[in-house]
């Protein structure tokens, strides 16, 4: 209890230096660039209010969903494999580390052509930002489930789907959700980065129209909620992995 107190107090001070230094900025850069976090917070209050808006945002929040739900399982499908199986891991392990290096962006070309113009292209982008950690991650904790617990499950002589579910996979589920706590957020950014190339609708649409109208009120309102929510969010997964590995 001593320790999450400690971490809320640091949250909030952080917090707290954030916004001076961002008042301060402002005070220093002016109007041409910037706007005060009250500004910023009065004009993402109006935008919320309005009509218009709604949609865009139900539309990143559709298409966030849906990349995560699938980086989820094609992590978790692949990492399980890849660590029950130590051949198949020492050759595709390096693929996908390789994957990982490449930058996301020279891909979503290929992504277009593939799934067009329409949310198609923007979960496939948030999906593949999103599901390599998490395999990453999986392949590592199912390699590290101690042995004990699988020679248990061979002497009840369960199946290997039985062992997987029973065995395996809570054994492993406090590295597996770190994974999972890294995806959420570069998913999130796939998703975003989708929206800004040839999309019609979204969060990451209004924020890349406002960078070519230079609509400084809506370029930070938009980039406030964002922050507010990637934040608010993985606080809160932090603290559930955090929990986890306490169990452990």
């Amino acid at each position: 209890m001593k320790a999450e107190s400690a971490n809320w107090v640091g949250t909030i001070w952080i917090t707290v230096g954030l916004l001076v230094l961002w008042q301060a900025a402002y005070l220093i850069v002016g109007d041409l660039a910037l706007r005060s976090p009250l500004q910023t917070v009065a004009f993402a209050y109006e935008l919320l209010r309005k009509p218009s808006f709604a949609p865009h945002l139900v539309e990143t929040g559709k298409a966030f969903a849906a990349a995560l739900a699938i980086a989820t399982a094609m992590g978790l499908v692949i990492g399980i494999t890849l660590g029950l199986s130590k051949p198949a891991g020492e050759v595709f392990e390096p693929m996908l580390v390789a994957l990982y290096s490449i930058p996301k962006v020279t891909l979503y070309p290929i992504l277009l052509l593939m799934f067009g113009l329409g949310i198609s292209a923007k979960i496939a982008f948030g999906a593949l930002h999103g599901f390599i950690p998490v395999a990453l991650f999986t392949i590592n904790a199912v390699r590290n489930v101690k042995p004990i617990y699988l020679k248990t499950g061979r002497v009840m002589r369960l199946g290997r789907a039985a062992m997987v579910a029973k065995v395996v996979f809570p054994a492993a589920v406090p590295e597996i959700f770190t994974g999972l706590r890294i995806g959420f957020s570069l998913t999130m950014i796939g998703t975003v980065l989708g929206e800004m190339f040839a999309s019609q609708k979204g969060l990451g649409h209004l924020l890349m129209n406002a960078i070519g109208l230079h609509n400084v009120d809506l370029i930070m309102a938009i980039t406030l909620m964002l922050v507010v929510f990637a934040a608010g969010m993985s606080s809160v997964l932090l603290m559930i992995d955090r929990r986890l590995h306490r169990r452990v």
